[in-house]
């Protein structure tokens, strides 16, 4: 195949930015699922939720989308909350969190995509943004703003809850919760206090990563499925609980998926990604950076 240095560079360019915006989608199942062991399959429903947060704040008062997100960082902070509650008063605390727990999320999944549908119709939503359009040129390599905002809002984002989580009480307990809850007793804390608090916020970054969702593309209630696998598999093969795991194989899909779009199609994207995601795991069990 002869391959033009143009093409591959632009194809690295966007493998990186859609890794960052990748990487804004999976940090919130990377603190509930890779920390906390909390299968929250629903996650992807309520970074749609964030999207549709964004686009009626930006539909109706002209707030710009990701404004609008950090604004609305209280309320889904607070329904992450509630759903934990919720989740660890019925199934948690009974010790069955296993398979109805993941029942539970599956049920808020579907229920959020059927509101959504009732309250907006099926049809594709957008917003509009001063850099929604307009691309940067460096070189031969283009960068179009839609593309890099959302990374560079994702960057943001990971590097404040990394610090968060390195260098607070509340944070390292979070960190710590994971590993052993009676130690974390001993300390004084609440293993479920702080799990709530650690779930809340892997909620309230679904606002944000909404917003950056709907900046990309438009978005109609159904499309938070074509993530559900995605996500998953990005927090897997950074290795559970790392956020710079995260971070690192979010950036790897993209380029993955990038190159294989640019030079195969499309339609091999997923296929070549996942392959990539197995054979990592062949070689490294615990993923990049797991322990």
């Amino acid at each position: 195949m002869d391959i033009s240095l143009d093409l591959l560079l632009n194809a690295l360019v966007a493998g990186l930015l859609l890794g960052g915006f990748y990487a804004a989608l999976t940090i919130g199942v990377s603190i509930s699922f890779g920390i906390l062991d909390i299968v929250n399959i629903a996650h992807p429903a309520f970074i749609i939720l964030g999207s549709y947060v964004a686009y009626m704040l930006n539909s109706r008062l002209g707030i710009d989308p990701i404004v609008a997100s950090i604004i609305m960082l209280p309320a889904f902070y607070a329904l992450g909350g509630l759903v934990y509650q919720i989740y660890h008063a019925a199934f948690e605390r009974h010790g069955q969190e296993s398979l109805r727990g993941l029942a539970f999320f599956f049920g808020l999944l579907f229920i959020t995509e059927v509101v959504l549908i009732l309250a907006f119709g099926v049809d594709y939503r957008y917003v509009a943004a001063p850099y929604i359009g307009p691309s940067l040129h460096w070189g031969v390599v283009d960068l179009p703003l839609r593309m890099l905002v959302p990374c560079l809002v994702s960057l943001a984002m990971f590097i404040g809850l990394q610090i968060f989580l390195s260098s607070t009480f509340v944070g390292r307990a979070i960190m710590a919760v994971a590993q052993d809850q009676f130690a974390l007793q001993l300390m004084g804390c609440s293993p479920a206090r702080i799990k709530r608090i650690a779930f809340a916020l892997s909620i309230a970054t679904a606002s944000i990563a909404g917003a950056l969702l709907i900046v990309i593309q438009p978005v109609e209630p159904s499309i938070g499925r074509e993530y559900i696998g995605r996500v998953f598999a990005i927090c897997v093969l950074g290795g559970l609980g790392s956020l710079p795991g995260t971070l690192i194989g979010a950036m790897l899909v993209g380029v993955v998926e990038s190159l294989t779009s640019t030079f195969y199609g499309p339609s091999w994207a997923p296929a070549v990604a996942f392959g990539f995601l197995l054979l990592t795991l062949a070689l490294r069990p615990a993923g990049l950076l797991g322990r």
